[in-house]
């Protein structure tokens, strides 16, 4: 994964007229079900912020790109979902995933409409919530308004992370103010995380 990330990284620091496409493509398989097991989405587009405070890719066709990548990977799964209903948990590839199915299940039936917003920012749901609520006849206006507000969310906080890194390396601070803020800044993920994970265990 993290070879895999320096690579694309590195593609778009030599190609940054493909930015847009490559972070597109990134945003895209970290929203479509199964393919974000295999995609280091978050990485690399936090990673792509510090590219973007570098000033070699735009930020909003950056932004734009990853909030469109992400859409068309949610509309993806919901579309598969509203296709196959429940029984797409029994055909391959679906099926070697039954543990994060369930989940899916539990957490949408539970949260409903909220659950596709919040999803998006929990790595183990992002991918399956759409399906679920695919699969649940979930109203596709309402889906579809969830999923653009929270795509235009997730796009800019993911890249403005990586932005506000690349300010941080690069300023005239010591080195121990430098890993004062990132510690800080690590606690406050840890937390989010740790209360991302208690809210999925609820489900």
């Amino acid at each position: 994964m993290d070879q895999l990330t320096h690579d694309v990284l590195a593609f778009i620091g030599a190609h940054p007229e493909l930015a847009a496409l490559v972070i597109g493509l990134t945003a895209f398989g970290e929203s479509f079900a199964i393919i974000s097991f295999f995609v280091p989405g978050t990485t690399i587009l936090v990673a792509a912020g510090t590219l973007v405070q570098a000033g070699v890719i735009d930020p909003v066709a950056a932004v734009i790109a990853a909030a469109i990548g992400a859409l068309i990977g949610d509309t993806l799964s919901f579309l598969i979902g509203r296709a196959f209903g429940t029984g797409l948990r029994h055909r391959w590839p679906f099926k070697k995933h039954h543990a994060t199915f369930d989940r899916g299940e539990a957490f949408f039936k539970r949260y409903g409409w909220a659950s596709v917003f919040v999803g998006r920012f929990l790595g183990p749901l992002r991918a399956f919530v759409p399906l679920s609520a695919g699969m649940f006849r979930m109203r596709p206006l309402t889906f579809y308004l969830t999923s653009i507000i929270s795509a235009a969310i997730w796009a800019p906080a993911l890249l403005y992370s990586g932005y506000l890194i690349g300010v941080v390396l690069q300023s005239g601070w010591t080195p121990q103010e430098k890993v004062a803020v990132f510690a800080g800044a690590a606690l406050v993920f840890v937390l989010l995380i740790y209360a991302a994970r208690r809210l999925f265990k609820a489900a």
